[in-house]
């Protein structure tokens, strides 16, 4: 059974930080692409960052410069280091595992930037 288990969720000020981890099992995690995507109330689920199997990063812009994604195989988890967040990065943040056309998704942890 695959399971994505998101943590580091929570409450910060704007300009905070937060490192989000997404531990999963049941896949053999070196080989998926691995996703961090979010929503926000009203909106549509966005991708925030992915990594590859061989570690090649993509982000979306709303996020560069501030927010970085590593894996480390051997922990099979990968992260989301959140920097200088704003109001708008509040969310419900998701991890995903890719590998062709199979996919997997955590149940996502809440993310919330307020003064």
């Amino acid at each position: 059974q695959v399971q994505l288990v998101e943590s580091g969720g929570g409450f910060v000020q704007p300009g905070g930080s937060l490192r989000l981890s997404c531990a999963a099992s049941g896949i053999t995690f070196s080989r998926y692409t691995m996703g961090w995507y979010r929503q926000a109330p009203g909106k549509q689920r966005e991708l925030v960052a992915r990594i590859t199997s061989d570690s090649s990063a993509f982000y979306a812009d709303s996020v560069k410069g501030r927010f970085t994604i590593s894996r480390d195989n051997a922990k099979i988890t990968v992260y989301l280091q959140m920097n200088s967040l704003k109001p708008e990065d509040a969310a419900v943040y998701y991890c995903k595992a890719e590998l062709g056309l199979r996919y997997y998704w955590g149940q996502g942890t809440q993310v919330t930037v307020s003064s």
